[in-house]
């Protein structure tokens, strides 16, 4: 009798272990496919949008001035607007958002004030754009006096930006083992010193993620930019560096239209001639712009944390 239990057993236990790979089966096969068709739908979102758009790519296209009312103008000054916004967005964006986390993550105090700081900044990072944009157009364009400008959008893109930033930045902050903080601190290194030297390079996969999320967010954003940074791309002087001169490109005071904004007006729009040349071509170079800007950031993210830790 003691035998046939024992076979049982052995018959019962065989029969679990082979309903368990099935199941392990079933949802690996279920959760590639839903990879699969993810990647399916974004290879073929990004295809479409760059095969439909280079053929309009050329030389005269990428550094023309645009045109209002006739076919042939170019994307140059929008070009040079959004690389623009984006450098002065990320200038201001990633020291606060940096130091903002570094104290949320090292030094602020487990309380409830922290905690719902942290709550705020969650809230915000889901805040939509447009209301970014409502609330740069009524402080920074009317009641500041601004007027529509490129540092009344790279305000309003610093504050779209912030609130993401610092929470992945925070995020990647604490995913470093305590024990190597607590390391750094019984050898008798300061808070701060075990922070610059141990957790930054720790975690600097990751806060390089953060800025390329952001960075991408920033350089495709349209909403915020129609309010703050206008819709008109007056022609630009790269040569002329009078900051005071509306024609210099470098005059934070002037308005910039950038691709995004430029896609959305000449769709809303449509009162030139080629507007279906103009659309998908500018498109298109933003999406290149993006996957390049991706790709470069991550490779050289990767190397920095490489040499920085040494592995």
């Amino acid at each position: 009798m003691e035998t046939m239990n024992h076979g049982a057993t052995i018959e019962q236990r065989k029969a679990q272990i082979a309903k368990s790979k099935r199941s392990d089966k079933i949802a690996t096969g279920v959760l590639t496919a839903i990879v699969v068709l993810i990647s399916v739908v974004l290879v073929a979102i990004v295809g479409y949008i760059i095969v439909g758009g280079l053929p309009h790519l050329s030389w005269d296209f990428l550094t023309s001035e645009s045109e209002s009312f006739r076919a042939g103008g170019g994307i140059g000054p929008q070009i040079f607007n959004s690389f623009y916004l984006l450098f002065l967005t990320m200038l201001v964006s990633i020291p606060l958002s940096l130091g903002a986390a570094i104290y949320l993550s090292q030094y602020a105090p487990q309380n409830k004030v922290t905690d719902f700081i942290k709550t705020i900044i969650e809230t915000l990072s889901s805040l939509p754009s447009i209301v970014v944009g409502l609330f740069g157009y009524l402080l920074f364009v009317l009641y500041f006096g601004w007027g529509f400008s490129i540092l009344s959008g790279a305000i309003a893109l610093t504050m779209f930006n912030l609130p993401i930033m610092v929470r992945v930045i925070q995020q990647s902050l604490e995913a470093v083992p305590a024990y190597q903080r607590d390391a750094g601190l019984a050898l008798g290194l300061t808070r701060w010193e075990t922070t610059l030297h141990i957790l930054i390079p720790e975690a600097l996969a990751g806060i390089i993620t953060g800025i390329i999320l952001s960075a991408g967010r920033v350089y495709g954003e349209a909403a915020a930019l129609i309010y703050t940074a206008g819709q008109t791309a007056p022609e630009i002087d790269l040569l002329n560096f009078d900051l005071t001169d509306p024609r210099s490109a470098w005059n934070v005071m002037r308005p910039a239209e950038t691709l995004a904004v430029h896609i959305w007006k000449v769709n809303s729009e449509g009162v030139i001639p080629d507007i279906d040349v103009v659309a998908a071509g500018t498109a298109a170079f933003l999406m290149i712009c993006v996957v390049i800007f991706n790709i470069a950031a991550r490779f050289i993210g990767g190397r920095i944390h490489k040499k920085v830790t040494a592995q």
